[in-house]
């Protein structure tokens, strides 16, 4: 058996760049780099897990050139959720690699590596009345094994750093796995709600009541979590560092409201992220036609409704500069759009307070538009990664989106578009290229790809013995 070796975390910002909270040093030239390759990978219904790399040279007029990495059948029903760990420690003539982690409603957990590195080589197969598309082979593209921690549909994966991986599923439950053997180190249950005075509708057994966590994010800190559940009015704060509930935050009827949830709407959260402005810390609330935003004491800021009013898939942060946490709301909508939402106090707007009435919740202002109808796109995007490529205002954003037509979309934007707002909402971004994958698309990561290292092992993945046995360790350790 080969000796384990210990790697130091990577830098989370080096992989995905979605949302920083906390600011990073610039160690590199502020202007953007090109060319640039990313890596995108798309679960899809039909159970494909789609690889594609996409390169963007300035010198063939920023148009995306599309390669295959790798294309199978990774479960045996759809996959819900993709999560991407940080690249591995940095090790001379080593090459790096990154864990892909898939989640399914067949149970499953299915882990893999993927090269941080871009392709030396793309090569276009020979009979083109097979496959005509480039097609790009590594080795180091491997599938790592299956974790079977829960019972149920997975909801939601996350690396908050190299040595940890977080899920949920249907079974209310949350699981904490360390990725150096993989083995489970704790499960936090949520409470199962009681079906008191409600239908269980479409998303419980029949007899049954709808259970299980639909989405939770990890506080920059890694000591808090928020998580949300089916059936429940509320959001829930645990304790990662016992393991236990924290607290409890009830919605509102009157807060409902606002953001469309009506009598005969379920109530529930659907997506939660943490984000912080120029005031402090935030985290917000998803629900199926509005968000909530509320501050660090959980009293509510601001709310996020789409005019026109149209079902929301998909939000996180995006941070703009590197001085000051700037950061917008970005959402994605049935309609095709991604929207930029400013939730800084000096940019919420009011509305009038009706006689005899309380005054409504204010509005985050909107403050840029990608894709929908203006851009010749109508249909929903299901999910949405966002890359950053350079440093502060000057920077670009490298945006790749999904939805169920089956297309995915690169799209290139600059940070000083959306940085301010004078009047209406403006429309921005350019979109480089479309790549056709004939699958449903559900949800989708990406990462920007590490240049090509000289003299690099390709054959090598020393950093992962694969599942071991007889190697017993406590399962509190800690980073």
């Amino acid at each position: 058996m080969a000796k384990r070796k210990r790697n130091v975390n990577g830098d989370p910002t080096a992989a995905v760049a979605d949302a920083p909270s906390k600011k990073a040093k610039s160690t590199s030239s502020s202007t953007p780099k090109y060319p640039i390759t990313i890596q995108v990978i798309a679960g899809s219904y039909d159970r494909v897990l789609h690889g594609v790399t996409a390169t963007i040279d300035p010198k063939n007029k920023d148009k995306v050139e599309f390669a295959d990495t790798f294309l199978f059948n990774a479960h045996a029903s759809a996959i819900r959720c993709l999560a991407l760990s940080p690249p591995s420690a940095p090790i001379p003539k080593q090459t790096q690699k990154i864990i892909l982690a898939s989640g399914s409603s067949d149970e499953r957990i299915n882990l893999y590596h993927l090269s941080a590195h871009a392709p030396s080589k793309i090569s276009v197969p020979v009979t083109p009345s097979l496959n005509s598309k480039a097609i790009v082979e590594n080795p180091q593209n491997r599938e790592l094994g299956s974790l079977l921690h829960h019972s149920s549909t997975i909801t939601a994966l996350h690396f908050p750093n190299r040595s940890k991986l977080l899920s949920s599923a249907e079974d209310s439950t949350i699981a904490v796995t360390r990725t150096r053997d993989w083995s489970l180190l704790s499960t936090i249950k949520a409470p199962i709600p009681k079906p008191v005075g409600r239908p269980s509708g479409d998303t419980a057994p029949l007899g049954g009541a709808p259970s299980g966590v639909n989405d939770f994010a990890v506080h920059p800190s890694m000591k808090l979590m928020i998580s949300v559940g089916k059936g429940e009015k509320c959001m829930r704060l645990w304790n990662l560092v016992t393991g236990k509930k924290a607290g409890v935050l009830n919605f509102e009827r009157g807060i409902l409201g606002e953001v469309g949830e009506g009598k005969h709407s379920s109530g529930e959260g659907r997506k939660v992220a943490w984000g912080a402005t120029d005031v402090g810390e935030e985290f917000c609330v998803g629900f199926e036609r509005g968000i909530l935003v509320f501050g660090m004491d959980s009293k509510p800021k601001c709310k996020v409704v789409p005019e026109p009013r149209t079902k929301i898939h998909g939000l996180c942060y995006v941070q703009l500069g590197d001085e000051g946490d700037i950061q917008l709301l970005a959402v994605s909508t049935e309609d095709g759009r991604i929207l930029f939402y400013s939730t800084r106090p000096a940019d919420l707007v009011t509305s009038a307070t009706a006689q005899g009435k309380e005054a409504p919740l204010a509005s985050a202002k909107m403050f840029a538009q990608l894709g929908g109808k203006e851009a010749g796109l109508s249909g929903r995007i299901k999910d949405f990664s966002i890359l950053s490529n350079g440093e502060g205002l000057t920077r670009d954003f490298i945006v790749a989106t999904g939805g169920s037509d089956g297309a995915l979309r690169i799209w290139k934007l600059a940070a000083a578009e959306v940085a301010s707002h004078k009047g209406k909402a403006k429309q921005v971004g350019e979109l480089l290229g479309t790549y056709e994958t004939n699958n449903r698309v559900t949800c989708l990561k990406s990462f920007v790809m590490l240049p090509k290292m000289e003299g690099a092992e390709d054959d090598e993945i020393d950093d992962f013995e694969g599942f071991e046995d007889g190697e017993e360790e406590s399962s509190s350790d800690s980073d």
